[in-house]
């Protein structure tokens, strides 16, 4: 297969991409797609979020209201539609997709049925046979009641959309449901409806980035991998992440293998992250996102390309390289409060952290807990890599 000319922004040939979505993910993204020339086009629900802000074009719209997006697409004319976000309409995506008018990224199918932890969950269990944790999903606290009744104590209760970890609640007994069920439905995830999970003793959480281009030398699409990225989360929040993350022979090899089954049951081209928990050599199934992943964010400073630029050669189809250059970690930076006037102190005493960068966001409002930027930290070993972020990430104070 011979990838296609590229053309140059903001001229008649330009090759364009939709992004629909613009927060920080979009963000790093958008300068990927620009270093390969393409010409961005960013859609978000309120102004100036980050990807906004380096975009060559910017759009307020609902991402959800078809005739909205549909409207876009028919002004733009994009090559490329590539949704930031799970909340999209599937609809949209869809009809594009069947028209031939643009390649959605990685697929349309792949978009509309990881938009709930309902649909792949059982595309993950019911058709493709993967281990998962026991679950149900339930959209009221009685329902939340009678499944953890049934799965049994301690169990899990998420969001049935995903959000990066937050709402989720550990539930220890039948007292906790009422606020596990409205930590699950928070202003931001309204759909009254969660998934319950039994609860697995697990050794750690990973994430496997997986890469879907060309491979030059066959012409055929294939599949590479990123180092595992270990990830640790406390009260629904993630606290660190780092890469690589030591696993055993026999649990890459099944991470891996899950991996492969979940991306290629999806299809299409980009970077996919799948989310899964390590008992020993057994793996359990946990998600997947058809995007970039938030803990591949510090692959900016451990890979020789980032996560971002990944996804962008491999929509395009260019030859991958995910070879990681030096263990990192990683912690967010968040807003203590609701505010409009946000600022950072301590950035200068942050940075004199040996191999460590500071990354802001540049969300123009924030609430608690909101994340509004990151802290990378590379080292010779991930302890020494932990250490180093924790104590940049300390040294910052988010001004509300």
């Amino acid at each position: 297969m011979v990838a296609q000319p590229l053309g140059t922004p903001m001229t008649p040939n330009a090759t364009k991409v939709l992004l629909l979505g613009s927060g920080e993910i979009g963000k790093e993204l958008t300068l990927s797609f620009q270093r390969l020339g393409l010409e961005v086009h960013a859609v978000d629900q309120y102004a100036n979020a980050p990807a906004h802000q380096s975009a060559h074009y910017a759009y307020v719209a609902d991402t959800m209201n078809a005739g909205q997006i549909e409207q876009l697409i028919e002004k733009i004319q994009p090559d490329y539609i590539v949704p930031e976000i799970e909340t999209v309409a599937a609809e949209v995506l869809a009809r594009a997709e069947e028209s031939g008018k643009a390649m959605v990224v990685p697929s349309a199918r792949a978009c509309e049925l990881t938009v709930s932890r309902e649909g792949i969950r059982r595309v993950a269990s019911e058709e493709l046979g993967l281990p998962t944790t026991a679950y149900r999903f339930a959209s009221s606290p009685e329902q939340v009641r009678a499944a953890a009744d049934e799965l049994g104590y301690p169990c899990i209760v998420k969001p049935a959309i995903s959000t990066s970890g937050r709402g989720h609640t550990l539930l220890r007994d039948a007292e906790g449901v009422q606020q596990a069920w409205d930590e699950a439905n928070q202003p931001d995830s309204p759909n009254n409806h969660v998934s319950v999970e039994r609860f697995v003793n697990f050794d750690f959480e990973v994430t496997i980035l997986a890469v879907r281009s060309i491979d030059p030398r066959t012409g055929e699409l294939a599949t590479w991998f990123c180092e595992p990225i270990g990830r640790k989360h406390s009260h629904g929040r993630l606290v660190e992440f780092w890469q690589p993350a030591p696993m055993s022979d026999g649990a890459m090899d099944n991470a891996r293998s899950m991996a492969a089954r979940i991306t290629n049951a999806l299809g299409g081209r980009g970077v996919y992250g799948i989310e899964l928990f390590v008992a020993g050599d057994d793996v359990y199934f946990s998600s997947v996102t058809p995007r970039p992943h938030d803990t591949g964010s510090l692959t900016t400073q451990t890979q020789r390309f980032s996560q971002f630029d990944l996804h962008a050669r491999a929509i395009l189809g260019l030859p991958i390289d995910s070879t990681l250059v030096s263990p990192g970690a990683a912690r967010y930076i968040h807003a203590p409060a609701d505010s409009d006037t946000i600022s950072y102190t301590g950035v200068a005493d942050a940075l004199a952290v040996p191999e460590t960068d500071v990354r802001f966001f540049g969300k123009p409002t924030g609430y608690p807990d909101r994340r509004m930027g990151i802290v990378t930290s590379t080292a010779e070993t991930i302890e020494q890599a932990k250490e180093r972020a924790k104590a940049a990430a300390e040294k910052i104070t988010v001004q509300a």
